[in-house]
């Protein structure tokens, strides 16, 4: 897949695009992307897709943006799978916010990108002030096609970025699967910690995370990428995860995924891995003291334990 960070003068050829965030990356995305995929081989296009960084909400109000499901670089990696050709990065600033929505059609969609075809969500709003819908894009279309897509539901739900943040917040860890298509992940490359786990007798691995990541707590987990390979690559190892601010030993910490990764303890530092959450344990919690802290860290590994083997 072609990556532009930022918008091009002008795309290599006429493509077949589609737009929006695409945050998760879930099952209504998929549906968009096989629908983009399918009708750019028809036209004898090539398919394309335009995202924005940072997300529009945070720009607006980076204080009360929800969590993104997907950092941008485990967005990418999702997208990939798809047959997307080329993926075009539109930095969100004042500018591109400035833009009417005549002006985003004229001078992005068709001068920069090329679009042929482009296919949207039935909500798609866009320009300043969200003034722009499908009808005005529509209207407005002169060198290229509309489509407007559904929105995609799962038993009488509409799936949706903030209906699967609902569900990790939660801890429905089934139902958030359910919408994306697979179980929820965290993406990252495993730094280096305090070492308190493995003074502890429990080594490891540390994600650093963003301020507001979209679930917290304790969970059984699944690990790709221990060995090197591609992420969701070789010989995947269960463990149990903390996602939180460790307020036992922690005084106003920032958020971590730290992975404890059963029957395994090899240096993995800097290697990028992909953790799953399957099953939420409990919450995190602060204790008296490490032995306490201990006690509770040997009761979460049983516990998950007992979850992978009820689940062979």
């Amino acid at each position: 897949m072609r990556i532009y960070r930022g918008l091009p003068e002008q795309a290599a050829g006429p493509v077949a695009l589609t737009i929006g965030n695409f945050d998760g990356v879930h099952r209504g995305h998929q549906a968009m992307l096989t629908r983009l995929v399918e009708a750019a081989d028809d036209l004898r296009l090539s398919p394309a897709l335009l995202t924005f960084h940072p997300h529009p909400r945070e720009f607006f109000a980076r204080g009360s943006a929800p969590p993104r499901l997907t950092p941008l670089r485990q967005k990418l990696d999702l997208l990939r799978r798809f047959g997307i050709a080329t993926t075009f990065i539109a930095r969100f600033n004042a500018r591109l916010a400035s833009l009417s929505p005549q002006a985003f059609i004229r001078d992005v969609l068709v001068a920069r990108l090329q679009a042929r075809w482009v296919l949207v969500g039935e909500d798609f709003r866009f320009g300043k002030g969200r003034a722009g819908d499908v009808t005005l894009l529509q209207e407005q279309a002169q060198t290229f096609s509309v489509e407007a897509m559904r929105p995609f539901t799962v038993a009488g739900e509409r799936v949706s970025s903030s209906t699967i943040r609902d569900a990790l917040r939660r801890g429905d860890l089934q139902g958030a699967a359910e919408l994306l298509g697979r179980p929820y992940a965290i993406s990252g490359r495993v730094g280096h910690g305090d070492k308190l786990g493995r003074s502890l007798g429990f080594p490891t691995a540390n994600i650093a995370l963003p301020a507001n990541p979209p679930l917290s707590g304790i969970f059984a987990v699944r690990v790709h990428g221990l060995d090197g390979a591609a992420e969701l690559g070789g010989k995947a190892r269960t463990g149990v995860a903390n996602v939180g601010v460790r307020p036992t030993v922690k005084h106003d910490a920032k958020p971590l995924l730290e992975v404890f990764v059963f029957d395994f303890d090899e240096a993995i530092y800097g290697r990028r891995v992909y953790v799953e959450f399957l099953r939420k344990l409990r919450d995190e919690e602060k204790y008296d003291d490490l032995t306490a802290l201990t006690a509770q860290i040997r009761a979460d590994v049983a516990q998950a334990r007992e979850y992978f083997a009820a689940a062979r």
